[in-house]
């Protein structure tokens, strides 16, 4: 899994609505801690998840599906552990990306 972390200096409307949209393949990872300044995207295409929390940017690349399915499958757990509703992933009505989820093996949590 390759990490890279950066700065943006937003908030997280800039990767709902432009940066990590269904258009270019992304789905939001939907917990009940999401906010405007906290939120997850994943692109199963990519193998990508992005993670904006108050301006710090993380970006993972999963070098295999199941690499990416498990660090998806880590951040439900994580979540859970903490108290926190993971509600699911959210692929709007793509039907592309969401096979896409399914095709990752993470079928059981999409919403």
């Amino acid at each position: 899994m390759q990490t890279v972390k950066t700065f943006m200096n937003a908030d997280r409307y800039l990767y709902d609505f432009k940066l990590c949209t269904i258009a270019r393949g992304f789905a939001q990872v939907d917990t009940d801690q999401d906010a405007w300044y906290f939120g997850t995207w994943a692109n199963p295409e990519r193998r990508l998840i992005v993670t904006y929390c108050e301006g710090d940017v993380t970006k993972r690349t999963a070098e295999t599906d199941a690499e990416f399915s498990a660090e998806i499958r880590g951040i439900k757990q994580w979540n859970e552990d903490q108290g926190h509703r993971f509600k699911g992933i959210d692929p709007g009505f793509n039907e592309a990306l969401k096979a896409r989820f399914v095709t990752v093996g993470l079928g059981d949590l999409l919403h």
